[in-house]
């Protein structure tokens, strides 16, 4: 057997192989029809292979004219073939174009079968025999048929429509089966045109169509071969998703559990609600009740049922996010707040079809603002109180805030000596009102005042808008910072025109009006006294309050949204992969809930105070412990030198210092470890917190909220916060000195 039969023989054995691989896989999914595109191609491709082959072992002209008659069958095929697959598979190729290649190429098949003997000779005169590698090959030479140019017409269309469809592919972006698949067709569709150049005479060579088109199956083959292997990689991979995502749902559920949340679901086009067992503890309902929208409106408080549906068709209408807080009916009568929010699913139609959201026991955070209502109307009670006294006494209250040199007074002072309403007020101006021979004096006794902090007590002339002249004592107090430098001055005037008056017309009344003077005097020092007493207790109130309030805050709801979004952060990171739209819903919530955190916290350290700690060592060791049990961290503490004593207001600011630092390890640094060390010399103490968490970028982030509330702790007891960060970890060192200097303004 030559080489060449070998040769083509092994070519059409490979197509026809390929063809029965994919006619088995079209046989199992019918609706794919690439498959069974690219195995007419690929039987064709085989026929084509034969009947070259017999052409190149033709001995007589009459078998050569009705092999080349007949190979025009397989070459339809295969053209029409190469053309659906180009649309199917692809999806390129302008349609015109494709449907008059086919049409075309059907009208070249008929006349093929008009003419005799076929569509590209008029007349094979004779048969060319020459050797070709120890083999004897025939190649015909005769009359070529002018009609045989439809033939080459289609062919350059074919070679067009190649080059369009792989154009639109590499544009897309696809461009491995661009270079792949449509790169072989262009290639085959140019060598093609070796076949009109034998019928011409140009050249003389024999027929070698069938390498020129299996290059083009082998390159159909392998394309389909690789997505068939990817789509069992697929397959695969979304068996693991599946499990995956039964685990994050349970974690989730668990998660929510603990969170005390009540997840839910609403499926709006069969009215049915789905909710988890701790969701209905919170309505109130029962653990195997049929849930619907009409049993959650039952259990809505009559106020605010209208507010929450309206919010519910708000959000079904605009797609806008669900959030609401309502009062529920609990079954025993007891009324219970409830926070909600969810997001509104829609289809492709844009009709909302279910709502998904979270609700949330908020009955203590209201009980907790209704007291604090209560309290803000006591203290309006209380200056309401304070303002009729000062108006039965005729008194003038007055503040002035030395630094931006601004002075208050009530509207009713303001309108008694002319000032308007939205005029500022400044201590000129208010001077601008005594009697001009009485300002010099009244000037000096501010300066002494502000230098010396002695009390003020004078009496001068003012004059009044409708040019009466008053004589007014004026009382006043000025106020320092630690660093003595004035702050404030606070007040009072009250007119003494009648005494004084009375002193210039009868000099035997005067002791008996410097009595009342005195009495009058006292009454309002006490006066001053029990308001600044009450002032004082309503100071002490609020800061307990704000430490409660703080309290609450940090360890309860900041906690519980901290686990919400590590949780909600695994699930995005599971489903990054395959279910990129999900995970961007996980990383919405991880985004929400990371700011409700965020603000939390900085609410809680806004209210908090500098409180003591008690021990350091005794209160770093309790810190560890609640991180190693509630974060997973393992978190150690070594103290050098303990038993040397350490003042309260220290041990709070180190002690918040590590708080701070042990937070950020843990939340933005996804630290494993953290080691606290507290170490002391003849000079200074040390506290070190060192952690091997991923870092963070000191130029980006030196100046984040939580690095310089730290430096801001240190400084307040006289020392100095450094932060040091790299991808193996955060170390944070404060140093402060053993005898600390305490600053004088408060912490954040």
């Amino acid at each position: 057997m030559s080489w060449i039969t070998i040769v083509w023989s092994m070519n059409a054995g490979a197509c026809l192989t390929l063809a029965g691989i994919s006619l088995l896989v079209w046989c199992k999914q019918r609706e794919n029809w690439v498959h069974l595109v690219f195995s007419a191609s690929a039987v064709a491709a085989a026929a084509i292979t034969a009947f070259e082959l017999q052409m190149m072992h033709c001995e007589t002209v009459g078998q050569y004219e009705a092999l080349l008659r007949w190979i025009h069958v397989p070459t339809w095929v295969l053209i029409v073939s190469f053309v659906s697959f180009v649309r199917l598979y692809l999806h390129a190729g302008r349609p015109w174009l494709a449907w008059t290649i086919c049409g075309l190429r059907t009208v070249v098949l008929i006349l093929n079968f008009i003419f005799t003997p076929n569509l590209n000779f008029r007349q094979i005169t004779g048969l060319h025999h020459f050797s070709w590698g120890d083999e004897i090959i025939s190649v015909p030479f005769g009359i070529a048929n002018p009609w045989g140019l439809l033939s080459s017409v289609s062919l350059l269309l074919l070679l067009i429509f190649f080059v369009d469809a792989t154009i639109i592919v590499w544009r897309r972006g696809d461009r491995r089966r661009a270079l792949f698949v449509g790169g072989s067709m262009i290639f085959g569709a140019i060598l093609a045109w070796h076949v009109p150049l034998v019928i011409w005479g140009i050249i003389e060579v024999p027929f070698f169509l069938c390498f020129t088109y299996s290059g083009i199956i082998a390159a159909m083959a392998y394309e389909l071969s690789n997505d068939m292997a990817q789509a069992a990689h697929v397959a695969r991979q979304l068996q693991t998703s599946e499990v995956n995502l039964r685990e994050t749902q349970e974690r989730m559920e668990l998660a929510a559990s603990a969170a005390e949340l009540g997840m839910w679901m609403w499926d709006i086009v069969r009215n049915e609600i789905w909710i988890t067992d701790k969701g209905r503890i919170l309505f109130g309902f029962g653990a195997s009740e049929k849930l619907d929208f009409d049993r959650f409106r039952s259990v809505l408080h009559p106020e605010d049922r209208e507010s929450v549906l309206k919010t519910i068709e708000n959000s079904q209408r605009t797609g806008a996010e669900y959030e609401a807080e309502y009062r529920v009916i609990l079954p025993d009568g007891r009324l219970r707040w409830i926070a909600g929010r969810g997001h509104v699913d829609f289809n492709g139609e844009g009709q909302p079809i279910r709502i998904r959201g979270a609700s949330l026991d908020i009955t203590q955070r209201k009980q907790a603002e209704e007291q604090l209502r209560l309290t803000e109307a006591t203290l309006r009670e209380s200056k309401e109180r304070i303002d009729l006294a000062t108006k039965a006494a005729g008194l003038v209250v007055w503040t002035w805030d030395i630094p931006r040199d601004e002075v208050w007074l009530s509207n009713k002072d303001r309108a008694l000596f002319g000032f308007s309403q939205g005029e500022k007020l400044t201590a000129e101006r208010i001077r601008s009102v005594v009697h001009p021979e009485d300002r010099q004096l009244v000037r000096q006794l501010s300066e002494d005042a502000l230098r010396t902090g002695r009390e003020i007590e004078t009496q001068y002339r003012v004059l009044l808008p409708d040019g009466k002249v008053r004589w007014v004592t004026r009382r006043g107090r000025v106020e320092f910072d630690a660093d003595g430098k004035p702050l404030r001055e606070r007040g009072v005037l009250m007119d003494i025109s009648e005494r004084k008056y009375a002193e210039l017309q009868a000099q035997q009344q005067r002791d008996e009006l410097e009595q009342l003077r005195q009495q009058r005097t006292a009454s309002l020092e006490r006066e001053v006294s029990e308001r600044t007493r009450l002032e004082r207790e309503v100071i002490d109130i609020c800061a307990r309050e704000q430490r409660r309030i703080a309290y609450d805050l940090h360890d309860s709801v900041g906690q519980q949204l901290v686990g919400i979004a590590l949780c909600a952060k695994l699930l995005e990171e599971q489903l990054r992969g395959e279910r990129p739209s999900e995970a961007d819903k996980a990383g919405m919530i991880v985004k929400f809930v990371n700011d409700a955190a965020r603000q939390a916290r900085l609410t809680a350290r806004t209210l908090e105070g500098a409180d003591g700690v008690g021990d350091l060592k005794t209160a770093l060791q309790s810190l560890a412990i609640s991180v190693s049990r509630n974060c997973s961290v393992k978190a150690t503490v070594t103290a050098e030198g303990s038993s040397l004593p350490i003042s309260p207001p220290v041990a709070a600011q180190l002690y918040r210092i590590t708080q701070e630092a042990v937070h950020n390890a843990v939340e933005h640094g996804a630290a494993r470890e953290v080691q606290i060390k507290l170490a002391f010399n003849h000079e200074v103490m040390v506290l070190t917190i060192r952690d091997n968490g991923k870092g963070f970028d000191s130029k980006a982030n030196g100046n984040g909220m939580g690095l310089r509330i730290m430096r801001y702790r240190s400084q307040c007891v006289g020392g100095s916060c450094d932060v040091q960060s790299s991808s193996e970890g955060t170390v944070v060192r404060c140093r402060v000195p053993r005898e600390p200097q305490l600053a004088a303004f408060g912490l954040p």
